[in-house]
């Protein structure tokens, strides 16, 4: 019998770059004896040419999905039938510039099990090495320039393998190193060095054991990791966390913890399955968890309940952490506050020597800066905080087609920006807050690494803007209409909340709750506790919360007082200041009474808001649980924490139509609280609770059977347990993106579609 020669084109898209994909396809079909080659694209991609028996092609396809690598993600595989080209054995052919089909640019991955016991074996030639990774794990994202994912297109360019290197690269046996992009070793990899906060370079014998010894002794130490500086300093120690506290300026807002492993965590945290599982995944980000022991200082996270925490998640920290009595840290941002997280050498000696006594450098350029994930959990949910390192730049897709290119530059606070293309919607790394030029600066190269390795034409692009008039991304969108010729769309905040939740689900119209601490409104006013319909490029607000006034606007956000006084005189109180001055709450403010009672006087002339994250800020404020606001949520999430196994104290919030009637439901409050006294906990978890209720009440009357759930304040577990109890339906939230400002670029995008 004549076995017929065919012959296959595979094209495969995903995560396939850069996670020793080729190799894994240069051994499988040799293994089946099949003629050929594989490549890398252009667009990420992976072409492969396949030729030989019919059963052995079909065996090849089989086992690519069943045994590819475990970083590796396939997302789409199209198999062409070709005529055979008579190719006689198979190569790893050099990367085409080309773009067939686009793919993912690989995220950074943690380092792997068999690197790890590698760099504490003291007979590997790995010994302790803090760049040693493998096809399987190590920075991706955060050292690309450009793609296709080649050695030279990184910041490995620099350092040439040596022999050993080399020989182990052209290895088809060698599992993790055969063409893996990313490996070194001690000979000829990247340098560790340590230097004084002035730059000078310290004799060492070991740059992480002297490091390890400094932090020992209370001194603050940055860290050059894959995607940016961290400032390590002991976590036990309540004046070292006072003075890393002074030195970043940093009042209250917590700082993250990294652990050596899951053990040293456990110590630290409550950990269940499901944050076990998120804790060690290749992403390694920060898991918000509830605190377990004292041995953590106050201050890391004064007033929280919960510690973040993150697992060292590369060599170099995980031999730093090793070489601590403590075996965990205080691993936070290295970056002056505000601004962008510090990339290069020369800046963090510039910026980070205020703050740091020493700085643990390398010679590895950081192409792309991403701080680290933030990840917490609603009941059993998780929810991102901030998508970014281990995620950042995964796409998400769309059944709906973007029939030209989208730049869409999201809202201001803890912002994201994010391109569409095709089928694509492609987040960036986390940006922050966009309130000064710096991050703006951030914002426009984030998104210009994504516009020019997908190859996106801008001339026929639209450019997608909060509607908010004074957010700096309209900076931005001037520049992108100047310089291209782009048209200009705004988009309402709360309806791409709501699109993030419809992009996630596939969903082309839904009933959304969208509730947070501030967004623009087609009124004028600030909205933020809101019901909309959304369809398509259609929508209408069916329910909100009352309107209260927000005296000195965003200085209300920073002393939720205010707040209060504008709701008791709104109310009718005789003197509001004097009931604020029994509770000492007067004295909070900067003046004191002479700015309480001005602000009684003259709250009428304040921008209004249905905020709900203003509203919770006001009641957390009235209990005495955060009067100031240093960082964004800071009141809300102190509220939470503070209300967590209360009781419902049997007040209720009434509604007028889809109006929420917030103002008569304080009053209610400030009576069970002076005059019940009743418990904090319990009146918190009320106010929660109630508001959650109402807003699914006024969802039920509106008679659809799915409720998508977005904005800041959708993280709340209280508001979210109540919600999903009292909706007569499905309640679906954000999973891959974050349903704060974070998720608002892609909700953007994906609206962009119906007007395209």
């Amino acid at each position: 019998m004549i076995n017929v020669r065919k012959a296959l084109r595979l094209r495969i898209t995903g995560i396939v770059q850069g996670v020793g994909f080729r190799p894994f396809i240069y051994r499988l079909a040799i293994s089946e004896g099949l003629d050929g080659f594989v490549k890398n694209m252009g667009g990420s991609e992976v072409e492969i040419w396949v030729e030989g028996e019919e059963g052995r092609l079909l065996r090849f396809i089989q086992r690519l999905r069943g045994e590819k690598p475990p970083s590796a993600d396939i997302e789409e595989l199209v198999v062409e039938s070709v005529t055979p080209n008579g190719y006689s054995g198979f190569a790893i052919e050099k990367s085409a510039e080309s773009r067939v089909k686009v793919s993912m640019i690989p995220p950074d991955f943690s380092i792997c099990d068999e690197c790890l016991r590698d760099i504490l074996n003291p007979k590997s030639r790995f010994y302790r090495y803090p760049f040693h990774s493998c096809a399987w794990c190590g920075p991706r994202f955060s050292m690309i320039r450009k793609i296709p994912y080649d050695r030279e297109n990184t910041a490995m360019s620099r350092f040439p393998l040596c022999s050993e290197c080399l020989s182990e690269y052209n290895d088809p046996t060698n599992v993790r190193r055969f063409h893996a992009q990313g490996i070194s070793c001690p000979l000829c990899g990247p340098r560790l060095f340590l230097v004084s906060s002035d730059g000078d370079r310290l004799d060492v014998k070991d740059p992480i054991e002297e490091a390890a010894g400094l932090i020992e002794e209370g001194y603050i130490v940055a860290i050059k990791g894959i995607g940016g500086f961290h400032l390590a300093a002991k976590a036990t120690d309540d004046d070292v966390v006072s003075k890393l506290r002074e030195r970043k300026k940093r009042r209250t807002k917590p700082f993250a913890l990294m652990a050596l492993d899951i053990r040293i965590a456990s110590e630290l945290v409550k950990i269940d399955r499901k944050a076990k599982e998120v804790l060690l995944s290749p992403a390694r980000p920060i898991v918000v968890l509830p605190r377990k022991t004292d041995r953590v200082s106050y201050l890391v996270a004064p007033g929280l309940k919960t510690i973040g925490v993150m697992l060292a998640y590369t060599p170099l920290h995980y031999l730093l952490l090793n070489s601590t009595r403590d075996r965990f840290l205080i691993m936070t941002s290295g970056n002056e506050r505000k601004l962008p997280i510090v990339i290069s050498n020369k800046e963090a000696v510039q910026k980070l020597s205020k703050i740091a006594d020493y700085l643990l450098l390398h010679n590895r350029e950081i192409f792309n800066r991403v701080d680290d994930s933030v990840i917490r959990f609603s009941g059993e949910q998780p929810l991102f905080i901030r998508r970014s390192r281990g995620y950042a730049p995964r796409w998400l897709r769309t059944v709906r087609r973007i029939s030209r290119p989208v730049v869409a530059l999201g809202a201001m606070l803890k912002n994201v920006g994010a391109i569409g293309f095709d089928r694509y919607v492609i987040p960036t790394q986390y940006i922050g807050d966009v309130d000064n030029l710096e991050n703006l600066e951030f914002l426009r190269k984030a998104l210009d690494f994504l516009i020019t390795n997908y190859g996106l034409n801008l001339n026929d692009a639209l450019v997608v803007i909060d509607k908010h008039p004074r957010y700096l991304t309209r900076i931005l969108a001037k520049y992108y209409s100047r310089k291209y010729g782009c048209e200009v769309l705004s988009i309402q905040h709360h309806v791409a909340h709501i699109a993030s939740v419809m992009l996630e689900n596939n969903l082309s119209e839904v009933l959304g709750i969208a509730i947070d601490g501030a967004g623009y409104g087609d009124d004028g006013n600030i909205w933020g506790g809101e019901i909309l319909y959304v369809s398509g490029e259609e929508y209408r607000r069916v329910g909100h919360l009352e309107y209260v006034h927000l005296p000195g606007g965003d200085l209300a956000a920073k002393y939720p007082v205010r707040i209060i006084l504008a709701l008791l005189a709104d109310l009718g109180l005789e003197d509001p200041v004097t009931l604020l001055k029994n509770l000492d709450l007067v004295s909070k403010l900067p003046r004191g009474e002479r700015e309480a009672r001005l602000i009684v006087r003259t709250y009428k002339r304040s921008p209004m808001s249905s905020s709900l994250g203003r509203f919770l800020d006001a009641v957390s404020a009235l209990l005495g649980i955060c009067v100031f606001r240093e960082y964004e949520g800071e009141p809300a999430i102190k509220l939470e924490e503070s209300s967590w196994g209360g009781e419902h104290v049997g007040i209720k919030l009434e509604r007028e139509g889809g109006k929420i009637l917030i103002k008569e439901f304080f009053n209610r409050i400030v009576e069970e609280y002076l005059t019940y006294k009743k418990s904090i906990r319990d009146i918190g978890y009320t106010v929660q609770y109630e508001v959650g209720k109402a807003l699914a009440e006024v969802c039920n009357e509106q008679g659809e059977k799915v409720l998508a759930l977005s904005g800041g304040a959708a993280i709340n577990s209280i508001i979210l347990k109540s919600i999903r109890e009292n909706f007569k339906g499905k309640v679906i939230t954000n999973r891959k993106l974050p349903p704060g400002d974070g998720g608002i670029s892609s909700g953007q995008v994906f609206l962009s579609s119906f007007y395209l």
